[in-house]
């Protein structure tokens, strides 16, 4: 399945900033393709779920990085429980 998205939405990848046209879904079995024409240069690409993020918007509560913040890369490695206590959240 292939879906249009409307509005296009501005996504951080791998190869850059740039803005996702389409998102393509092959099935239980493979990840989610997001479709991102970049702003450097305006070359396509078809990026997998887990390599994008959507791009910083202060309006909708998205902060850009900083550092010491959870990283894009490292946030698959984040163990819940550590994240709970370390934030005061009793664990069952």
């Amino acid at each position: 399945m292939i879906l249009q998205l409307d509005p296009p939405l501005p996504m951080t990848t791998p190869k850059g900033e740039g803005i996702a046209h389409f998102l393509i879904d092959y099935g239980a079995e493979s990840h989610l393709m997001w479709v991102v024409f970049m702003d450097a240069d305006g070359s396509c690409w078809t990026v997998p779920n887990p390599e994008v993020r959507m791009a910083p918007n202060w309006s909708m509560g998205r902060r850009p990085l900083r550092p010491g913040r959870l990283q894009a890369s490292n946030e698959s490695r984040v163990d819940p429980a550590a994240v709970a206590r370390a934030n005061g959240i009793p664990i069952k």
